[in-house]
């Protein structure tokens, strides 16, 4: 191989695997691989870095299943331009997994991506933001309306609210965070909606998102925490 690329460095042979994708996810921390640039080939992986070419076929294809390198037929591997899907996947098994983590921790992960995303939407948000937001809160309260035996349909009126106050921060990074910990507090949260309007009580869980709106449109961070913790409902659901 012709080139002298600095983030190929001869290894050894703790963790074969890994190291390669060290090196690799090195280059592109280090701008030498950039979004779209084609990889050297596995022969010259192999040569480079001293290694069989099973660990870098190994490696790359771990990198392709996190969604960091493609692979086009003909034409070789690719870093990936962008955000993918399958990125977000392994970040949540891995939560999960994690025996450490507690409710504790869960909520209060929850509680500061909150706030982080409102007073980012608060910075940006459109007043086209701002009235698609304000529909999605008339669909919640319309959907509360239906009755107690409605919480599917609730629920999914929730999460559409949720999901336009984190668009209205126009940053698709945090778009994508924010997803994560939306599917790490699904249980939680179809448990709390369930029993809100299960019990009948489901125009206080209106009127707890009915504020986080107020406080978007008037940009107003006063008690902004103690008011997303409102919508969390925790005593009722510890008491329930």
């Amino acid at each position: 191989m012709s080139q002298n690329i600095s983030y190929l460095k001869k290894l050894n042979n703790e963790s074969v695997v890994q190291r390669v994708i060290n090196c690799l996810t090195d280059g592109m921390i280090n701008k030498e691989l950039r979004p779209g640039d084609k990889i050297p080939t596995e022969l010259e992986l192999s040569e480079s870095l001293g290694v069989g070419r099973n660990s870098i076929r190994e490696a790359i294809k771990i990198l392709v299943y996190l969604g960091v390198l493609e692979i086009r037929r003909a034409e070789g591997t690719f870093v990936c331009e962008g955000f993918t899907e399958s990125m977000i996947d392994p970040m949540i098994y891995g939560i999960i997994l994690n025996q450490s983590d507690s409710y504790g921790n869960l909520m209060e992960l929850r509680e500061m991506m909150e706030a982080g995303v409102i007073r980012l939407a608060m910075t940006k948000y459109t007043e086209e933001d701002m009235q698609n937001l304000e529909e999605k809160l008339r669909c919640m309260k319309s959907e509360i309306e239906k009755g107690s035996k409605n919480t599917d349909a609730v629920f999914q009126a929730d999460n559409e609210f949720h999901d336009a106050v984190s668009h209205m921060g126009h940053n698709p990074l945090i778009d994508k965070i924010n997803r994560v910990v939306q599917m790490l507090t699904w249980s939680i949260r179809l448990d709390t909606v369930t029993h809100m309007v299960g019990t009948g009580r489901g125009q206080e869980l209106y009127e707890a998102h009915e504020k986080i709106c107020r406080m978007l449109k008037e940009r107003n961070t006063n008690n902004l925490n103690q008011n997303i913790r409102d919508t969390y409902f925790e005593n009722v659901m510890k008491n329930a």
